[in-house]
């Protein structure tokens, strides 16, 4: 069996209330054997490589709540949906290496743009045929004429050249629901409310009956999945809460009764906003065509200014909220994700080591392993990053690639520890 010993570490074990420490980290096969303070005694019992990371943190492997493979840096859905699909395989193939060696060990898919490309990566990862985190394969989006993701034209009777899938009734739901099952998918996404990213449907608004969400979640729930929805508006998060449905996307505008039904149900709900794409769309799109005048006018600082206030409230309420989100776009491209929590940090009330926690503890739970994922701890799975800092102290190095000094997956190294002289980092065997 493969043994790691990290010595000289400063361990970030993930909870908030267990401050750092300097410490040993033993790994035996895929799990932490055993972690060790500073002057206690720590012994493979046989051969092992030893790792003398000098003082740098080691922490769990990042998990980004909000995934989507599949989005391919396009500046719009239609730039998304019509990548041939071999080369849209071969996209996902090589995000998904690109995310496991940032940092990201966990992966929750969001939607993908073909019905199987979540399946397929998933698969794919698990099976050893590909490098990539761990990942819950997610179904298209599903939503209703006129609602986001809906890109059919009607001069083209195609309409599996839309971004999402089309239903307009409980039954047209109920037979989407159980394709996307069948491909086996983990979770169903509904699109509960609009987007301002597509004007005709404002992030406000929300567009799916509630017979057609009764009918989404009957089927999740005879299979054991989970369903997630797109949910801007506090109709649609209501909606979502009174379906139990367990993840909800965005959640920019909650009223009180919205904020006290989430206080209630925080036992099984997770929230993962994806904040970035709202400040990127008023500060960074302009060379995509939307300046920030245009993004004004279009929603984006009444939601941003919604989405701080009722986040804010949320956190304070104990509610789970998770970083990641909506990277892909050109305007918040894929493996800069850890910018969330900066954001948690600066704009809504986190401190650093509540955003660390967002991303570790919080991450084991959403992949549904909070008993052996998220913490570093004696016989947790071995996802471990070996950082070159202090996250607590600049929670900004958790997004830079040179401060990402190793990743373990498995109790593999994906990316192993260089041999740095102005680190005085040693390894010998």
């Amino acid at each position: 069996m493969e043994s790691t010993l990290f010595t000289n570490v400063r361990v970030l074990e993930g909870p908030v209330h267990a401050p750092p420490y300097l410490g040993s980290v033993l790994v035996e096969g895929n799990r932490i054997k055993r972690v060790t303070r500073s002057g206690g005694s720590v012994s493979s019992g046989g051969a092992a490589t030893v790792i003398d990371a000098a003082g740098a943190t080691l922490m769990p492997g990042l998990c980004e709540a909000h995934t989507h493979f599949s989005w391919n840096d396009a500046a719009t859905l239609a730039g998304i949906q019509t990548m041939p699909l071999e080369e849209h395989v071969l996209w996902c193939a090589k995000v998904a290496k690109r995310y496991l060696e940032a940092g990201f060990t966990s992966c929750v898919g969001a939607a993908c743009a073909k019905p199987r490309l979540d399946v397929v990566i998933r698969n794919a990862i698990a099976s050893g045929q590909i490098p990539g985190p761990r990942y819950l394969a997610a179904s298209q989006e599903i939503t209703v004429p006129g609602g986001l993701g809906d890109e059919t034209l009607p001069h083209l009777p195609f309409p599996e050249f839309s971004f999402g899938v089309n239903v307009n009734s409980a039954d047209e739901m109920r037979k989407a629901v159980r394709m996307f099952l069948k491909y086996g998918v983990d979770s169903i996404k509904l699109n509960l409310s609009g987007d301002n990213f597509t004007p005709d449907s404002p992030a406000d608004t929300t567009w799916m009956s509630d017979a057609e969400v009764a009918a989404a979640m009957d089927e999740v729930r005879v299979r054991g999945k989970r369903g997630s929805a797109h949910a801007r508006s506090a109709a649609s998060v209501k909606q979502a809460l009174r379906h139990g449905i367990d993840v909800i996307y965005h959640a920019s505008f909650s009223d009180e009764e919205t904020l006290d039904m989430l206080e209630a149900a925080k036992s099984r709900v997770f929230v993962a906003p994806g904040i970035a794409i709202l400040y990127a769309m008023l500060h960074e799109a302009e060379p995509y065509g939307i300046t920030h005048q245009k993004a004004v006018q279009m929603g984006y600082q009444v939601e941003w200014d919604a989405a701080v206030e009722s986040l804010r409230a949320m956190h304070k309420r104990g509610i789970r909220i998770l970083f990641g989100g909506d990277y892909g776009f050109a305007m918040t491209p894929h493996c800069q994700n850890a910018r969330d929590l900066e954001f948690f940090v600066k704009y809504l009330g986190f401190t650093p080591a509540e955003a660390v926690r967002c991303a570790t503890v919080y991450g084991g739970e959403i992949m549904m392993r909070g008993h052996e994922l998220g913490q570093v701890k004696e016989g947790y799975l071995a996802d471990l990053l070996l950082v070159d800092g202090d996250p607590l102290a600049n929670i900004a190095i958790l997004r830079d690639p040179k401060r990402i000094l190793a990743v373990m997956k498995d109790g593999k190294f994906v990316k192993s520890p260089a041999i740095e002289a102005e680190r005085e980092m040693r390894w010998a065997a």
